[in-house]
């Protein structure tokens, strides 16, 4: 049997220890707390955590959604391409489907895990979401964690990454519609399940764009279209040549001529030619040369930024002209600056189209080659682009009243718009095409109306009409002069004739007597 005793004297030992263990951990750390500062406190505490820390093998990345100012390309390509590689283990995914897309779309809900494998390479994704605390307007902060063996740091960075973004590319381009995106929306549509290209923290919101233009069904000449077509295809395939040349990899366009000419179907052809999305940009809708700047950054490498009407949205009109400032404070140095300045070099493979009704009225700054490289002018319908209009309205290539359209279509001013309207009136080609003819007549002898009201006359013309009016004067006056002479002979006969009469004899009566 135990001695009881004795059992209660090592009791009694071992809380005597502890206790005074106890005190003295609690003099140290008072002593500690007071003596040595607090830095190299924290510094030692560190120190002995680590210590004490089993080594990991694995390495994280942190993916931030944003890059600075910028949308970050590795986050964007990263969430498309997850979307391929969500299986059946995944607990939580989202689901959306809009009414233009044929199929469910399935993408990674927030803390949720995604794995993957590289070549020998096992890795594993995880999003997560951090939400403001001072409930302010700031958006969520998202970010993905990608983990994996230390030893494949170089393997990943190097090979699986670059993979990720090519792969994403591809799925992108095949699978996703053209977007319109507009500040008039900031909460944006995604409408095709893809953020990749998208402008962040609000700034855009977007639709699907599905104008039908391409360049096949387009109503220009054919030469025109062409230049335009090679100067795309050369301007895509260039990057090292602006690389090299030291320039911003942009291109500009001016697109001028009347209403209905064709401005805005052109830029749709350009961009599902392409697969360009569109930023339409109203200038009139900012405030500052720096919010200028902001746009232009949130928006997407491989896209259109498009300003309409330039002339009508600021004061960008010829400054030797003398036009009064407006009241913004969105300069024209600022546009130059966005155009081809230091900022405008902020992002890759940008096309910058401007349009405009009267081009004569715009700064030349803003027309030289750098800022609008190439102007094309929309004209009238021709009698080329009229035959295109014919096939795509009505399908044939040749008529009886093709031949009378040309004539007169050579000498009117007809949008392609307004014989657009004419086509679509009916089904039957003989019915429309005599509304065509119709209508070119009809602004011809308008034209000829205006003309006549409007001539004014010359000088010469005014000296012919004072000579005429003489010519006519000066004939009336010989006129009645002529007139005056033959009745005053007439007059003078008579008398004459009267007097011989009178004193003639009467050969009847004297051979009476």
């Amino acid at each position: 049997m135990y001695d009881v005793s004795k059992m209660q004297n090592t009791a009694s030992t071992l809380f005597s220890a502890y206790a005074s263990l106890a005190a003295s951990m609690m003099l140290v750390r008072t002593m500690a707390n007071d003596l040595i500062p607090k830095s190299l406190l924290t510094y030692i505490q560190s120190a002995i955590s680590y210590l004490f820390t089993p080594l990991s093998s694995q390495l994280t990345i942190i993916i931030d959604e944003q890059c600075g100012m910028t949308r970050n390309q590795v986050y964007e390509a990263a969430e498309i391409y997850l979307r391929t590689k969500i299986g059946p283990n995944a607990d939580r995914v989202r689901a959306h489907k809009t009414p233009k897309q044929k199929n469910i779309n399935v993408s990674i809900e927030k803390d949720e895990e995604i794995s993957d494998v590289y070549g020998v390479v096992q890795l594993k994704w995880k999003l997560v979401s951090v939400e403001p605390q001072d409930r302010s307007y700031t958006p969520e902060k998202r970010f993905f964690e990608l983990s994996f063996n230390k030893k494949f740091k170089e393997s990943v960075l190097n090979e699986y990454l670059p993979f990720v973004l090519t792969k994403a590319k591809e799925i992108q381009d095949n699978d996703r519609a053209v977007k319109l995106y507009t500040r008039d929306c900031p909460c944006g549509s995604d409408e095709d399940g893809y953020g990749y290209g998208g402008g962040g923290g609000g700034v855009w919101g977007s639709i699907n764009l599905d104008h039908p233009a391409t360049f096949d069904t387009l109503a220009m000449e054919p030469d025109m279209k062409k230049m335009i077509i090679e100067d795309l295809d050369r301007f895509v395939k260039r990057r090292d040549f602006y690389k090299k040349v030291g320039k911003a990899w942009k291109r500009g366009y001016l697109l001028y001529g009347p209403p209905g000419t064709g401005k805005s179907s052109l830029i749709a052809a350009m961009a599902n030619y392409l697969k360009f999305d569109i930023y339409d940009l109203e200038l009139t809708s900012l405030y500052s040369n720096s919010e200028l700047r902001r746009i232009l950054i949130s928006t997407s490498n491989r896209s259109i930024i498009v300003i309409e009407d330039i002339d009508c949205s600021v004061e960008m009109h010829d400054r030797n002209l003398g036009h009064q400032p407006a009241d913004t404070k969105l300069t024209l140095s600022g546009l130059l600056n966005f155009i081809d300045g230091l900022w405008s070099n902020c992002g890759d493979e940008r096309i910058i189209v401007f349009t405009t009704n009267r081009k004569e009225k715009l700064d030349p700054a803003l027309l030289r080659p750098g800022r609008m490289d190439m102007h094309i002018h929309m004209s009238y319908c021709t009698n080329q682009s009229f035959k295109i209009l014919a096939f795509n309205y009505l399908g044939i290539r040749d008529h009886r009243l093709f031949l009378e359209i040309e004539g007169l279509i050579k000498n009117v001013e007809a949008t392609p718009a307004e014989i657009a309207e004419e086509l679509m009136r009916s089904e039957d080609a003989d019915v429309v095409l005599e509304g065509v003819v119709n209508l070119l007549k009809r602004k011809a002898d308008e034209a000829n109306r205006i003309k006549d009201e409007k001539s004014p006359s010359t000088p010469e013309d005014d000296e012919k009409d004072e000579i005429e009016e003489e010519k006519v004067d000066e004939g009336e006056i010989q006129e009645a002069k002529r007139l005056r002479t033959e009745m005053l002979l007439h007059t003078l006969r008579n008398q004459r004739r009267g007097r011989m009469r009178i004193g003639r004899p009467n050969r009847g009566r004297r051979g009476r007597w």
